[in-house]
């Protein structure tokens, strides 16, 4: 791809694509998936890419995926007029179009006319922990957007490549979570061996979990939030309908109501609401920009 003449936005366009598609494939057949947040048919076709380039990854193949507003110069690169547009990309080239593959045949067996052809380089036993990195960001994101379900087939996907990825056994969990399957989400947590139940991530997952269980229907969170506004000093109205909140996904106003009651009385009950507002962050991503500034708000009562 040219690099002449390039605006500095253009030239970050190019460096990324180089990085992220043109080099693996050097020795990679890469599935370039030409994408948009607001497209329904790419929503429809991704979970099928994902499945068989998960399928594929021994033999060589990765995915790799264009979201056309955020990536206009790329999509203008490639000529892409309407979205969802799939190539096959071989040592930096298009070698095949496989838009019109929309189903798992047909796209296994475009895959493997490819592959017989060209010389791609297998994957190794040391490659499937570093291939999925790209597969957990889109798990994460897909999560945060808050399909669960599809979240859970995508980190399903990488636990079968990487069964001890704890990252990925977290997300897997969290997703069973947001989808409602508590059980599911119960067993395979106590099904974890000592060594990866202990992990950090997985302490994300449990929490998640926990926090979980205490999600209302409609009519109780209403009354939990009518009793927490009646009394406002009464710490158990507040605590029960913060953790209700949470649940429920109101998360704002969750952590509102945990700094006044920290504010109130930190001491409260040995510090219960501080320990529920931290775990709140654990489940949310100690990374995250809101975590980051609810701890802003919650060092300055504890210290301003």
């Amino acid at each position: 791809m040219a690099s002449m003449g390039l605006s500095i936005d253009e030239q970050k366009a190019v460096d990324r694509f180089r990085s992220q598609v043109a080099e693996p494939s050097m020795t990679k057949l890469v599935i370039l998936d030409f994408w948009a947040e607001w497209c329904g048919p790419c929503k429809a076709l991704t979970p099928l890419l994902e499945k068989v380039a998960a399928e594929y990854a021994d033999k060589g193949v990765v995915l790799a995926k264009v979201n056309v507003d955020e990536e206009q110069f790329i999509a203008s690169q490639f000529q892409v007029r309407s979205i969802p547009t799939v190539y096959a990309l071989f040592q930096g080239q298009p070698v095949a179009d496989l838009t019109n593959a929309r189903s798992e045949s047909q796209l296994k067996s475009m895959l493997d006319q490819l592959l017989a052809k060209l010389p791609v380089q297998a994957g190794d036993a040391a490659e499937p922990q570093q291939d999925v990195a790209p597969l957990l960001a889109m798990g994460e994101d897909v999560l945060a957007s808050g399909d669960g379900e599809r979240a859970a087939g995508i980190f399903a996907q990488i636990v079968d490549m990487a069964p001890d990825n704890v990252e990925a056994i977290s997300g897997l969990i969290r997703s069973l979570v947001a989808a409602g399957h508590i059980e599911n989400a119960e067993a395979m947590l106590a099904d974890l061996p000592e060594p990866l139940a202990n992990d950090p991530a997985i302490e994300r997952a449990r929490a998640a979990l926990t926090l979980a269980k205490d999600r209302p229907d409609d009519s109780e969170l209403e009354g939990l939030r009518a009793a927490a506004a009646e009394r406002p000093a009464d710490m158990d109205a507040q605590l029960a309908f913060a953790n209700a909140a949470f649940a429920a996904g109101e998360r704002d106003t969750a952590a509102d109501t945990l700094l006044k009651m920290i504010e109130a009385d930190r001491a409260w009950n040995e510090g219960a609401a501080r320990t529920k507002l931290l775990q709140i962050f654990e489940v949310v991503g100690l990374e995250d920009p809101w975590v980051a500034a609810t701890r802003r708000k919650l060092s300055t009562i504890l210290f301003g």
